[in-house]
């Protein structure tokens, strides 16, 4: 496919270079259900494990299924490689340890998904990574944070629950004046947004979510920009610029732009130093579960952010909504990143505040008839969840507060069915949870 073609609905489909199995002619991908390849030779061998050449070793670090993911999903971005893995989550622990280790340490944005979080406050820490906190709202914040051990920025496009766009060129471009990579998650906003379009060096997601897209696989996936420059500081960036002793002494920064011709050091140790040691491999399996959801994550996210325009401006006039939480409904300087960083649509994700508390929240929940009320976002279905007694229930009060969860809070997530339908859906739920709460909040 010719380079040249930019559009997500073709790049989705055709992005990378596959076209049809060189054996069979097959236009679907195969999946390679294997754990193992033949080498050509002992030398074939040997330059394969010591880095001279690339190719098929283990499904552990690669596989032809996952091989054609990746290439659409690297094309999507606008990256130059990408890694996937077994979870969203684990391609958030892999992009941290990918560039820092015990002593170090990296910013994050305040506004985050409860489970990671989680692994930044607790597991993280107990293996000798700080993960300071800034508040977005100024992206000045980040810069105050850093010190001679900050390794990298890490953010949400558009952050679970708290629906504020992340600042990305704003801290991609503070980064680069500390040669400090950002890390953006851009998880609730694939093809709407392109991080790497504006100053971020990394992007992961949970394949799991929109670009799956079903609710029938668990994936995720790390997306080398290759326009950061990993030894211009070698000091701030050591894991790129010190000899690796697992790798006979490589250094990263500098044979993998010489072995490949391309700038994806990142991608490149991510695989074949965490990947190969900690095993979180995608099955080839779930990458061509991924594949097709792949194939139509543009044509749906038009669907999914047209359905959710049409829901927030129900939802502002309903007398039982004290608050819409959505990209667009903050102040103007918040509210503006949404025109400046997302396209085509402001996303599905959809926060209701309800004048009867946390009663009615439960209440509402209860009451849907056609959401689901399942641990999930990005599905083709309406999803409905309560984030403090579920996704964010292992947080403290502060931490609560800080990713903009109150005890009434409901997310929503809007799917793909007609627009009426999911209306009704909400307008009975609501009729219900209002009966008899309105009272406490006059």
């Amino acid at each position: 496919m010719s380079t040249k073609r930019n559009n997500p609905e073709t790049i989705a489909i055709h992005g990378g270079d596959y076209r049809s199995d060189p054996s069979t002619n097959a236009v679907a991908v195969p999946i390679y259900r294997t754990t193992s390849y033949q080498f050509d030779s002992t030398e074939h061998a040997a330059n394969l494990f010591a880095l001279k050449e690339f190719g098929n070793i283990y499904t552990r670090i690669m596989n032809p299924t996952n091989d054609v993911l990746e290439k659409r999903v690297a094309a999507l971005d606008g990256g130059l490689a990408c890694l996937t893995v077994s979870s969203g989550q684990t391609a958030s622990t892999f992009a941290v340890l990918n560039v820092a280790q015990a002593g170090d340490n990296i910013v994050s944005s305040t506004d985050l998904y409860g489970g990671t979080v989680s692994l930044f406050t607790h597991t993280l820490s107990k293996l000798g990574i700080e993960v300071r906190y800034a508040d977005p709202s100024d992206p000045k914040n980040f810069e105050k944070a850093i010190d001679d051990k900050t390794r990298a920025f890490y953010g949400e496009t558009l952050p679970n629950p708290y629906l504020r766009v992340f600042p990305i060129k704003e801290v991609a471009d503070i980064g680069k004046k500390y040669n400090i990579p950002l890390i953006v998650d851009n998880t609730a906003a694939p093809v709407i947004c392109k991080p790497l379009e504006h100053g971020a060096a990394v992007v992961v997601y949970s394949l799991t979510k929109y670009i799956a897209g079903h609710g029938t696989v668990v994936g995720g996936a790390l997306v080398d920009g290759g326009n950061f420059d990993w030894t211009a500081d070698p000091k701030r960036q050591p894991l790129f610029n010190e000899p690796d002793a697992s790798y006979g002494g490589v250094i990263w920064g500098k044979a993998v732009p010489e072995l490949t011709g391309a700038n994806v050091s990142f991608a490149v140790r991510a695989r074949v130093t965490l990947l190969r040691d900690l095993g979180s491999a995608l099955s080839p399996d779930n990458a061509f579960g991924v594949i097709q959801g792949l194939e139509t994550v543009a044509l749906r996210m038009k669907q999914h952010c047209e359905n959710a325009a049409k829901v927030v401006n129900y939802l502002k006039k309903h007398k039982a909504i004290s608050k819409v939480i959505y990209a667009t409904e903050h102040n103007d300087a918040i509210s503006s990143r949404a025109k400046k960083y997302l396209k085509n649509g402001n996303g599905a994700l959809v926060g209701i505040e309800l004048a009867g508390g946390i009663e009615a929240g439960k209440k509402f929940i209860e009451s849907l008839k056609m959401f689901y009320h399942v641990a999930n976002i990005g599905d083709a279905r309406s999803l409905a969840i309560h984030p403090a007694t579920t996704t964010h229930s292992q947080l403290t009060e502060d931490e609560l507060t800080a990713a903009g969860v109150t005890p009434g809070y409901v997310r929503l997530c809007i799917g793909l069915e007609h627009i009426d339908d999911i209306i009704d859906d909400l307008d009975q739920a609501l009729d219900k949870s209002s009966k008899g709460n309105l009272k406490a909040v006059s």
